[in-house]
């Protein structure tokens, strides 16, 4: 008897530390599952950009458009090496999903004309910061790095001027120009090289570097000049613009063969322009 009632004893501990550990397991497990000083929900990672392909760079930009980029092109006589003028030389890249470009250079009697095309598709690899955000950081950090001029305001300068005597360096002490500097002024007025003129390599104010309006996203415009010397001036015409996540450079320069010469600039970039405008209609389909 007594040891029928050890075995029973034995039997009830048992259970009753079965119950006791079952107790601890659900008990544990939702203190695990709790997520101490916070709402207990993870937050959802940020959406990709609108882009997971970019187009063929090479062939994105038609013949027409070459024709007008690059007028030596109509010029070669030879119909293997013109299609080959045509078709451009892609640039190296190890994923064409994420960066592609394509070069072209073309000589003519007049000058020598290069056209450089590329389109990045930028990826955020912080999952709390989206593909276009990441794509705007970028765009933002290249427009610095052209360090476009501060759009000047000629009302706001002509306001200046009018209200403050000294805004004119030749006036005397009652604001009126003194006789050295209203002679001074009356002679360079006279003289043709007193102003500049599109002839002597000056870009207008309305042609400056700028930013770019309907054109994508953003977007901006550089014109740069290269310095005269012994060879003709080259300019160089560079428009950038992003559209979600995916960033578009494109870079114009022509040198004339004739020393002396300067490219139009408005030329240039009304050509540059037409182009980015025609990619940006390729990106929205």
């Amino acid at each position: 008897m007594q040891r029928k009632a050890y075995v029973s004893g034995v039997a009830a501990l048992l259970v009753a530390l079965l119950a006791s550990c079952t107790g601890s397991s659900d008990s544990g497990g939702a203190t695990d599952d709790s997520n101490p000083g916070g709402s207990g929900t993870t937050a959802a990672p940020a959406e990709p950009g609108r882009y997971r392909t970019l187009p063929e760079p090479c062939g994105v930009v038609g013949e027409d458009t070459l024709d007008s980029l690059l007028p030596g092109i109509e010029q070669i006589t030879d119909a293997e090496q013109r299609e080959k003028a045509y078709e451009g030389t892609p640039t190296l890249t190890y994923d064409t999903h994420r960066k592609a470009g394509c070069r072209w250079k073309v000589e003519s009697a007049d000058a020598t004309d290069h056209l450089f095309v590329d389109f990045e598709r930028v990826v955020s690899y912080d999952t709390t910061v989206s593909d276009d955000s990441e794509a705007e950081r970028l765009f933002a950090t290249r427009q610095e790095a052209a360090d476009l001029p501060v759009p000047a305001s000629s009302d706001s300068a002509q306001t200046d001027g009018e209200d403050s005597p000294s805004a004119d360096p030749g006036a005397g002490p009652s604001g009126s120009p003194s006789p050295a500097a209203s002679n001074s002024s009356n002679s360079a007025s006279s003289s043709p090289s007193s102003s500049a003129s599109p002839s002597d390599g000056a870009t207008p104010a309305e042609l400056q570097p700028r930013v770019l309006d309907d054109l994508g996203d953003e977007a901006f415009l550089d014109d740069a000049l290269g310095s005269s010397g012994s060879t003709a001036q080259q300019r160089k015409v560079t428009v950038v613009f992003r559209t979600s996540n995916v960033i578009v450079t494109i870079e114009y320069e022509e040198q004339p063969a004739t020393v002396g010469t300067v490219p139009d600039s408005e030329e240039m970039q009304d050509r540059a322009q037409k182009l980015a405008a025609q990619l940006a209609d390729t990106l929205a389909d």
